[in-house]
């Protein structure tokens, strides 16, 4: 069952001039094995995938298994990223040859890292990487932190998508700052999307239910005791998490409410 199967047709998000149903974007890391990674990104329904050009094969290594053996480009919008790159040099260098591979596709994930305990983004090498890929005419997608400000400034710049982070990339530890998450959503003009720290399904409904576009994961699905069963769990999170949102939640209140009215029935 495709992602329009299963939601609103109408309600789809536009990441510069593309248009897409499915709010789960997912990478391709820490899969045992390449069809494994194939049954998972089926059983997402997501429609985007994104790639780490640096970690993954998509042509460079001609004797070498190939990605794009499973998720071949006519089918799923690609999305390559910097990921491991700790400079704006590298990680412009890798976006560069990223549309070189890919046959001048300009969409990418901009992540500039600042050391590797944290995996925290380097906030002053992302805004110089942004500024340069966006001139250079990339449509660029940005891994960043959960500062409203800096959100505020990389629209500025450019970028088609913010994409803070929920917790640190890898630890599952779920949304830790709600807050700075809705400011986000509630002030931006492009899409949000939760990019790390997701680790089970009720993070990602959490996301949306705040009001973000979408949510991109890979550990949380690939580190899963059953990645597949994991894959279809976040997609069906995805989807309530979203119409939750627009449906819109009661109010919160501090005492208890009967469900059942206690006015407007006699009894004899």
């Amino acid at each position: 069952m495709s992602p329009v199967d299963v939601t609103d047709a109408a309600d789809t998000f536009r990441i510069g001039d593309r248009s897409f149903s499915s709010r789960l974007l997912v990478g391709t890391g820490k899969y045992r094995d390449l069809e494994e990674t194939r049954m998972a990104i089926e059983a997402s329904g997501a429609e985007i995938v994104t790639v780490a050009i640096r970690r993954t094969n998509i042509g460079q290594n001609p004797g070498e298994p190939n990605l794009l053996d499973v998720i071949p480009p006519d089918r799923y919008t690609l999305l390559p990223n910097t990921a491991g790159c700790y400079t704006a040099e590298e990680a412009i260098r890798t976006c560069r040859l990223a549309r070189e591979l890919l046959d001048g596709h300009n969409l990418v994930k901009l992540e500039v890292l600042g050391d590797p305990k944290t995996l925290y983004p380097d906030v002053f090498q992302t805004v110089t990487a942004a500024e340069t890929l966006v001139a250079d005419g990339f449509e660029v997608m940005v891994y960043t932190t959960d500062d409203p400000l800096l959100a505020r400034r990389l629209e500025e710049i450019g970028c088609r998508a913010v994409m803070p982070l929920a917790a640190p990339i890898g630890s599952g530890l779920g949304i830790q700052n709600r807050y700075n998450i809705r400011e986000i959503v509630e002030n931006a003009r492009v899409p949000v999307l939760v990019d790390a720290g997701v680790g089970t399904a009720s993070d990602a409904a959490i996301a949306m239910e705040l009001g973000c576009d979408g949510v991109l994961m890979n550990t949380a699905i690939a580190a899963a005791r059953d990645p597949v069963l994991m894959a279809s769990a976040m997609r069906h999170a995805i989807i309530a998490g979203r119409e939750a949102f627009r449906a819109g939640r009661m109010a919160p209140k501090p005492h208890a409410s009967a469900s059942s009215p206690e006015t407007g029935y006699f009894f004899t």
